[in-house]
């Protein structure tokens, strides 16, 4: 794991460090005077602590949440159970109803969902270490995605190549909004 780690943090290590992709969303954001909500599970409030670590985020940070519980998800963004059962807490439909639930519940206008598989443990035969469904969406638009990082990396830099791609799709959202 540690030859992964060093690979990893050798390639985004200036993303990383200058919070760039942060800098752009939060100009943008401003600039649209748009809202943002994010749900997180497999990314634990990673998503939401690099945005906000951007002077001026009160701008455009609406409200977050790491619901990391099953029950969280189905209590604060309303989440149906059935969908758990029937395609699993990661995936894309979770994702998306996560996503849902911030833009109908919390009156925001764009919403970012994410629910992976950190690990070391927690896959499974169709669902391996390094798997995450995200979605980003708006009252227009609601995407889903799916991304597999590295699953040899430990899982505090899983978390960050999680939000890495989560933060090249919002940017490329984002810029496609009128």
């Amino acid at each position: 794991m540690f030859i992964a780690d060093i690979c990893f943090l050798t390639k985004n290590i200036l993303k990383i460090i200058s919070a760039s992709n942060e800098k752009e969303i939060g100009k943008i954001l401003t600039q649209k005077k748009l809202s943002v909500s994010c749900a997180e599970s497999c990314t634990g409030g990673l998503l939401s602590s690099r945005l906000t670590d951007i002077s001026g985020s009160s701008n455009y940070i609406n409200q977050n949440f790491v619901t990391y519980a099953n029950e969280a998800k189905i209590n604060i963004l309303g989440v149906n159970n059935e969908t758990i059962n029937k395609f699993g807490v990661v995936s894309e439909q979770v994702a998306l109803e996560m996503a849902e639930g911030l833009l109908n519940k919390y009156n925001c206008d764009i919403a970012i969902s994410t629910t992976g598989i950190a690990g070391p443990l927690g896959a499974t035969e169709n669902k391996p270490v390094g798997l995450i469904c995200f979605s980003i969406a708006d009252k227009k638009s609601k995407n889903v995605y799916k991304f597999y990082a590295n699953p040899h990396i430990s899982r505090r830099l899983m978390k960050y190549a999680f939000t890495l791609e989560v933060f090249q799709k919002l940017l490329v959202f984002l810029k496609n909004i009128n």
